[in-house]
């Protein structure tokens, strides 16, 4: 059933006036450092804040045998994150409408070359219509609207007349293990819903996403006799080569993926991180080489990590000096799958509703080449997964940024797509 005239009016309004508190606690969470490993305190302030407005709590860790059995897990590593998962739960009087996840994740990633930035990337500065800091996009902002979108109904005296799952999860950045976690706990519902940064669109396509690591090793000597080793760094640059014409192949078939085709370049790969060697007057006798690419929707991480560690070993056997020292290849971050979300749902006709009216113009839907947790719901979960949320200037980069009246206007959409998936009771006095 859609929503009548007055309550549609009187639901805009209400964000309008809780949005000055809500930029506040946006701001409280970028001057929050959060970086993988290090959500601890992050996690425990949203979890503070759930709690004092009446929700049932859950806060659990990962597993990490059940995620490791699950063909949806990703590798872990020493890196990997053992801060909590955060689940605050709303339960309504009587359960007549349909249920939802809104899920968040509050890891950041690493910040750069701080002088870089024009301020402290933690400042969580307004200039104007934007607000700066890691996270501030890459979803902080996202979080806050999850929380102030159902406050949008409790202050014209409503709740969701369903259960609602305010989710907040880690790991987003690195793995993706959290979000299948919360799967993994048992948690579900009719619908999710995550408010990532993505212009005002719906994600239709996601792609999917492996990290790897590539070590080479070589023959250490002095300079002076260099011509008798074997340099690993200048080996590694060989395989980056290699790789590259890999990533060229993927891109060719393109032409195959529904919503890829016209895509410029949908499969990226990024030589991330690079290091090796000991002493600049030392043939270095070590390279690795931290790698991340993306996968069509479709081909399982395991399929698209042979094909990666046998076109390492291929050109190896090709090479003069890596035929008799072949690299090893070490799949250390991401294993995950992309996704596509079918046209047609319910939920994604309840979403243009509300973003039509929020907003002021149709919903439109784009492809995305990069992780994103709405896959756990859509392939796992099975369930409608719409990804959704504000403009966002730099993400992963240099003074990112978030657009306040996009924030503004994007709350204003969830809680019109809350109370009309949802349905809507009064609160119990």
């Amino acid at each position: 059933m859609t929503l009548d005239p007055d309550l549609k009016s009187r639901i805009l309004q209400a964000v309008e006036d809780g949005f000055a508190e809500q930029v506040s606690f946006t701001q409280q969470l970028v001057q929050t450092p959060s970086l993988r490993g290090h959500e601890h305190a992050i996690q425990d302030l949203l979890f503070r804040n759930l709690q004092s407005r009446g929700y049932a709590m859950d806060r659990f860790k990962m597993d990490r045998a059940a995620i490791e059995a699950h063909p949806g897990g990703s590798k872990y590593s020493d890196d990997h994150s053992d801060a909590p998962i955060v689940v605050g739960i709303h339960r309504p009087r009587d359960e007549t409408g349909r249920s939802l996840i809104l899920q968040s994740h509050l890891d950041v990633v690493p910040e750069g070359l701080h002088d870089m930035w024009d301020d402290p990337p933690y400042s969580a500065k307004i200039d104007g219509d934007w607000m700066y800091g890691r996270g501030a996009g890459d979803m902080k902002a996202g979080a806050a609207a999850n929380i102030f979108a159902l406050d949008a109904l409790r202050r014209i005296g409503l709740q969701p007349a369903a259960t609602v799952y305010v989710q907040s999860v880690v790991e987003e950045e690195s793995t993706g293990n959290g979000a299948l976690q919360t799967f993994l706990q048992g948690y579900t519902a009719d619908a999710a819903f995550i408010p990532e940064p993505e212009e005002e669109m719906l994600v239709r396509a996601n792609t999917g996403v492996i990290w790897f690591q590539v070590q080479v090793r070589g023959v250490p000597v002095h300079v002076r006799e260099m011509g008798e080793g074997a340099n690993a760094i200048d080996a590694a640059t060989r395989v980056i080569t290699a790789l590259r014409e890999m990533e060229e192949d993927w891109n060719a078939e393109k032409g195959d993926h529904p919503h890829f085709e016209d895509e410029a370049h949908p499969i990226n790969l990024n030589i991330g991180k690079i290091e090796g060697g000991d002493w600049a007057s030392s043939v270095p006798s070590w390279c690795n080489i931290d790698c991340r690419v993306s996968i069509y929707p479709g081909r399982s991480a395991e399929d698209a990590a042979r094909e990666i560690t046998e076109r390492v070993k291929t050109f190896a056997q090709s090479d003069n000096f890596l035929s008799n020292n072949p690299p090893k290849v070490v799949f250390n971050g991401f294993h995950a799958e992309g996704y596509v979300l079918e046209p047609g749902s319910e939920a994604e006709a309840v979403l243009e509703r509300a973003h039509e009216e929020a907003i002021g113009a149709p919903l439109q839907s784009f492809m995305t080449a990069g992780y994103l947790d709405t896959r756990v719901y859509a392939l796992y979960n099975k369930i409608p997964a719409l990804c959704y949320g504000p403009k966002s200037r730099n993400i992963h980069g240099i003074n990112e940024s978030v657009s306040l009246s996009s924030v503004k206007k994007i709350t204003q959409a969830m809680a019109l797509f809350i109370a009309e998936w949802c349905g809507t009771e009064d609160i119990t006095p």
